[in-house]
């Protein structure tokens, strides 16, 4: 008999004190602003990290050598609502595009200043049963400090922007 395994997808959320635009655009194009340079699956130093910001979009490290290790890619693009890309990783943090499983984000707008990030990191078991639950366990852990790097960079970055404004404006 053979079963099909099923894996509950990770869900977080983080309320940020950003617009909907701002949001996306640092959690996307901005993100080697925030991405932690120790959270990294190349065997070099990270420079840092990118995400091309489109449909097809690769989702990659750039390591301070010049190479590059790919994490994933553009599935979906909606900005400034959601995107969905791939996470080509196995269990063992290698670069594997058999068993990548999908995060997709969401970005609801809360007012004109403030936006609710949603987070569904998805579809581990096309990993395999036990890979899948361990890399389940470890981004379970994991994204909930990234989204805190997130948060910090994109008030930081509105701060900064709204005070720019404010000198201009002078």
């Amino acid at each position: 008999m053979n079963r099909t395994v099923t894996i509950a997808p990770v869900r977080k959320s983080i309320r940020v004190n950003a617009n909907q635009a701002h949001a996306f655009e640092v959690f996307t194009s901005g993100l080697g602003r925030w991405w932690p340079r120790t959270h990294t699956i190349g065997k070099p130093p990270m420079q840092t990290a990118v995400l091309e910001p489109r449909l097809g979009g690769r989702w990659y490290e750039l390591s301070e050598d010049g190479s590059q290790a790919d994490v994933g890619k553009v599935l979906v693009w909606e900005p400034p609502q959601r995107f969905v890309i791939s996470w080509d990783l196995n269990s063992k943090w290698k670069p594997d595009t058999t068993v990548s499983s999908e995060v997709e984000v969401r970005f609801i707008a809360q007012g004109t200043d403030a936006t609710l990030v949603e987070l569904e990191h998805r579809k581990f078991e096309r990993l395999g049963a036990e890979a899948g639950a361990s890399m389940r366990k470890d981004v379970d852990g994991g994204w909930p400090r990234l989204l805190e790097h997130f948060k910090d960079e994109a008030e930081a970055s509105r701060r900064s922007t709204q005070a720019s404004g404010r000198a201009g404006q002078r």
